[in-house]
């Protein structure tokens, strides 16, 4: 029989999840192939080579300009999403049980691409390469870049070949990595390009018509098309910032992350809840994807969560909402956020101050969610064997130099891709570091007993640090492959939209269908608002974070800005609703994932996850629909900031009240209700609704304390019954 101390270490250790397999079939992404050992070799090698050269654009730019940087950037990279995603769906499970395990339906060993999938690479780097090859101009094409340049506008039978091709490959591309819909939206405004002429003369959405020629000049050989902001912003800012969180985690950086957070609140009832939420807002800096948080944090945290007395959906709900928070939480926010910065023409590090406080009110209603489920599942308090957050901060707390090293530069006005290759270099610097003085064996992962970890002779730990930075930075490129998809696919959408004006003319009909129901101009601002992120979400539950905000933008960004409202704003307000549809019942990716890890039913982990992330869904309608809700935003006054945030703030304590049916013991159902108007009226932010808000907020928590006393008093021993969850 197993001793208490050993049951005890039993049950917190990690459960044996595939974190990968996992991760693949519920992120936003598809599953990509598990290729055959020489295969990974060569793509390795590949995208390696592509890391190489977009860090060496960085300092050393090339002379023919941004878009001829694109045009290779996208030859390169495009031909590797088909030998690394497959063409159908997932990849199938062996039907029988693998020789020599007890294994049954385990993943197929190598998935490797076929000959049409190298048919595709091959063209689809050839057509990519098009608008540079070095070839005397004929009657059919070429004539090199300058020469390419010089028929826009003219285009030759061959460049609209090659244009039409490039569109069905990155179109082929965008599906095998996200899925049909962002295709099937991008052929319909393809479509609408076309025979937009044809409609009824009368109907608002009507133009004059593109032919081909037209269509494939503005995609292929102008700035809005594949090689437009989408592009330009993934392969100058996304793909660095990839290969940075793979370097941190090579390095080991995730793994403390998590024993820190861990190390920090070990002593408290509520400790398991704090600490899943700060390792969450952690691990984000090395992950970037909300479902790839939920679930690497998932495989540590939950066995501990679970010994606490966490259910299993709520403990799902929680992990979701700590994955989504990484995204919207700076210094190292989502891709969308870069792509705020190149749209409204200001610094990343201005995106990142507009993040502080809407980040700070996410995080502050996790926490109470987590104090008050704490109390209302009577937690337990669990005893780690990790050692003291002091030791560990001076073994490697170095890891949170390079974080450092990013905001520094960004606060010194280096640009983005410069300070994200520096931080890049301080990471991999420490850890070359630390192969010589430690020379112990990185392990990603959670591990209770880090002195039995293997100590390398020198030379095996200096190859090991090599093998280590060369998979950081190959994997970084491998990572962004559907990102760097769905931005190409973007610039068929974005280009339709500037070259028609449909933008303009969808943003109109939102605005007039919200005027059909107003009875003035606030409530036309606050309906338009409440549209808006309904639509933003739905969009959100078809097609990825990054796709999500550059079609929002483009159509819903018009409508507001129309109305008053100042861009910045605007964006942050999309932003965050285009990355809360990870959470967003009917899909909600990132709950979905979690439920995977903790056994837990589905559709409960969802409707937990919404309950933590709840004040998220609300606070971004402040953004807009008063001009005291750009205060969230860090714009104005520190008095107005801090004004906006302590209100802000009680606004999300109702909340959480609400929806976790707590108050200092269980809340009736009239307490409850009462918070509900409460925290909409305090995120109205104006000094009438504020001041309601708080006469509506203040009855609930007399009403509370007023009717535990009378409880107590009737019954000297009391049982606060708990409340269904």
């Amino acid at each position: 029989m197993p001793t208490d101390s050993v049951a005890r270490e039993q049950q917190l250790t990690p459960e044996p999840v595939d974190v990968d397999d996992i991760v693949a079939d519920y992120d936003e992404e598809k599953p990509s192939r598990h290729l055959s050992p020489r295969l990974e070799l060569l793509v390795g090698a590949w995208c390696f080579l592509v890391a190489l050269f977009v860090l060496k654009q960085v300092f050393d730019p090339v002379e023919q300009g941004s878009q001829y940087y694109l045009v290779i950037f996208l030859a390169v990279t495009l031909p590797l999403v088909f030998l690394t995603y497959r063409m159908r769906g997932r990849r199938e499970r062996a039907a029988d049980i693998d020789p020599g395990t007890d294994t049954v339906g385990r993943r197929a060993a190598t998935d490797n691409p076929g000959i049409l999938d190298w048919v595709l690479a091959g063209l689809a780097m050839l057509v990519g390469l098009y608008p540079i090859l070095p070839i005397p101009l004929n009657d059919l094409g070429f004539g090199g870049y300058e020469g390419f340049l010089d028929r826009q506008g003219s285009l030759l039978t061959m460049d609209i070949v090659a244009g039409m091709v490039l569109m069905v490959l990155v179109l082929e591309a965008t599906r095998r990595t996200t899925g049909l819909v962002l295709p099937v939206v991008c052929l319909v405004f393809f479509a609408y390009a076309y025979y937009g002429g044809f409609l009824p003369v009368g109907w608002s959405i009507s133009h004059l018509g593109l032919n081909i020629e037209q269509i494939i000049n503005a995609l292929f050989n102008e700035a809005s098309g594949f090689f437009g902001v989408p592009l330009d912003v993934a392969a100058t800012y996304i793909v660095l910032f990839t290969m940075y969180g793979a370097v941190l985690d090579r390095m080991g950086a995730g793994r403390f992350f998590v024993e820190f957070s861990f190390s920090l609140f070990r002593k408290s009832a509520s400790a398991p809840g704090r600490t899943t939420a700060l390792s969450g807002f952690l691990l984000g800096t090395v992950s970037g994807s909300g479902t790839a948080t939920a679930v690497t944090l998932g495989s540590f945290a939950w066995p501990i969560l679970k010994r606490a007395g966490y259910p299993k959906e709520a403990a799902g709900g929680m992990l979701a909402a700590a994955g989504i928070g990484a995204i919207l939480s700076p210094p190292t926010m989502g891709a969308a956020a870069f792509i705020i910065a190149e749209y409204l023409g200001v610094s990343y590090v201005e995106v990142l101050i507009w993040a502080i406080v809407p980040t700070l009110l996410y995080y502050l209603g996790i926490f109470f969610a987590v104090e008050i489920d704490a109390r209302r599942f009577g937690a337990s308090r669990v005893e780690l064997a990790i050692v003291n957050p002091l030791r560990l901060l001076a073994r490697s707390g170095y890891h949170f130099i390079s974080l450092g090293v990013i905001v520094f530069f960004l606060a010194i006005d280096v640009p983005p891709f410069k300070a994200v290759v520096y931080a890049t270099a301080v990471a991999a610097l420490f850890g070359l570091a630390e192969s010589f003085l430690s020379r112990r064996r990185v392990v990603s992962g959670f591990d209770d007993h880090d002195e039995d970890l293997e100590r390398l002779e020198l030379s095996d730990s200096l190859k090991d640090y090599g093998r280590r930075l060369y998979g950081a930075l190959s994997s970084g490129i491998r990572s962004a492959l559907p990102v760097i998809a769905v931005c190409a696919a973007a610039g068929v959408i974005t280009s339709v939209i500037a070259k028609t004006g449909l933008g303009q003319i969808l943003s109109d009909v939102l605005v007039t269908a919200a005027d059909a129901i107003a009875f003035n101009d606030a409530s036309l601002i606050v309906l338009s608002a409440f549209f808006s992120a309904i639509a933003i979400l739905i969009l959100g539950l078809a097609v990825p974070v990054t796709a999500s905000f550059i079609l929002s933008w483009v159509i819903i960004g018009p409508a507001l800005i129309a109305l008053g409202v100042e861009p910045a704003p605007v964006a942050m307000f999309i932003f965050y609703y285009a990355v809360l549809s990870e959470v967003s019942p009917p899909t909600a990716l990132a709950a979905v994932a979690s439920a995977a890890i903790t056994g837990g039913k589905v559709i409960p982990t969802m409707i937990q996850a919404c309950k933590y992330t709840l004040p998220a869904f609300l606070a971004p309608m402040a953004f807009v629909v008063t001009d005291s809700g750009s205060h969230l935003l860090s714009q104005g006054s520190f008095v107005d900031i801090v004004w906006t945030f302590l209100v802000a703030g009680s606004a999300v304590a109702a909340l959480a009240v609400a929806t976790t049916g707590w108050m200092f013991g269980p809340t009736s159902l009239l307490e409850r209700a009462l918070c509900v108007p409460a925290a909409f009226l305090l995120l109205y932010l104006v000094p009438t609704s504020i001041a309601l808000g708080y006469a509506v907020f203040a009855v609930a928590v007399v009403l509370h304390l007023v009717r535990r006393r009378m409880v107590r008093g009737s019954d000297p021993t009391p049982s606060d019954p708990t409340p269904a969850t």
